[in-house]
């Protein structure tokens, strides 16, 4: 069983791809903000004190990844983390290695 389970390369590609997003600090900083707020590119920038093209630059491999997902509103483009399990988990990963809870906002 367990044999079988560590030859689906696949999976565990999966797995390595995700966190290859998370091997950058901006994109920690910005999937850990959208896990608790919907916001548009030029939201994030002002937040982050980055220009709207570098974040944009980082949202678009977090969305691939299907970390998070976007709808859009009229010329606005409005992200926030996927609902989904993993999405959940890296969440929680992340703020128990930082030790801090998630804010009220």
């Amino acid at each position: 069983m367990i044999r079988e389970q560590v030859n689906h390369v696949n999976n565990f590609q999966t797995v390595a791809d995700i966190f290859k997003q998370l091997g950058d600090t901006t994109r920690i900083r910005i999937f850990w903000l959208l896990c608790h707020c919907e916001e548009c590119v030029i939201n994030i920038s002002a937040m982050l004190e980055m220009s709207s093209p570098a974040v944009s630059h980082h949202l678009r491999p977090l969305k691939n990844s299907g970390l998070i997902v976007s709808r859009r509103e009229g010329k606005e483009v409005y992200y926030r983390a996927a609902d989904t399990p993993q999405s959940q988990l890296l969440h929680q990963m992340i703020e128990q290695v930082m030790e801090i809870a998630c804010p009220k906002l």
